[in-house]
């Protein structure tokens, strides 16, 4: 089935052919069938030929379908009007062959040249879509890169503050082991004073004992010289 529109196109073009023909000969273009039949009968061959070739090619509107049936549409078509009884002059045989291949491989290769701008166009489409399906993917490897590298450069700003942490702390270490100067000055300042009450303290002791002592031995003797 898929023969049938090609050879009903061609057909029509058979016959436009000859109805141009009869009309440029100032013949009654009516008549066209009479000088159509045999090109439509070699058409007929053409396809079947081209159809039943071994490296026949697959599609009816291809070129090389289109050459198959031009030549055998010619040259059958010239061959069936002399056994036929009619003329067939050089004029005649060099117009029909120009005619007929503008017409049987001219709409191929215009509908050849037409699956050949759809199919690029094709191709642009499906390269742009996928370049757009994949645009997602890439923004968001961008976006972890982004993340990487701000979590880089935290990390790196991070480095000075905790560098100058641990520098703080090892100087409170070091001020704790070795000890304020001003500090230890003042705490020597207290003990000594310190020291200072507790001997005012153990000399007024000291005296106050010294004091009561002589007091009791110097009453005996007035005693014994008044008896």
């Amino acid at each position: 089935m898929r023969y049938v529109p090609a050879l009903i196109l061609d057909a029509v073009l058979v016959l436009i052919f000859a109805a141009i023909g009869r009309a440029s000969h100032d013949e009654n273009p009516a008549g066209f069938l009479l000088t159509a039949w045999p090109f439509v009968i070699a058409l007929l061959v053409g396809h079947a030929l081209a159809a039943l070739l071994p490296q026949r090619p697959r599609r009816p509107w291809s070129l090389l379908w289109g050459v198959v049936v031009w030549v055998v549409t010619v040259a059958g078509g010239m061959l069936l009007r002399v056994v036929s009884g009619d003329t067939a002059q050089v004029p005649f045989i060099v117009v029909a062959t120009i005619v007929l291949g503008i017409f049987l491989v001219g709409w191929r290769a215009l509908a050849a040249l037409m699956r050949r701008r759809n199919g690029i166009r094709a191709a642009a489409d499906a390269g742009a879509t996928a370049s757009v399906s994949h645009l997602p993917g890439v923004l968001g490897s961008r976006d972890e890169s982004t993340d990487h590298a701000s979590a880089d450069d935290a990390a790196l700003d991070d480095v000075p503050h905790a560098a100058a942490s641990d520098d703080v702390k090892d100087t409170a270490a070091e001020e704790a082991a070795v000890g304020d100067p001003v500090a230890e000055d003042a705490v020597a300042a207290a003990e000594s004073g310190l020291e200072g009450m507790q001997e005012a303290i153990d000399e007024a002791d000291a005296t106050q004992d010294d004091d009561g002592a002589p007091q009791d031995d110097g009453a005996a003797p007035d005693r014994d010289t008044r008896a």
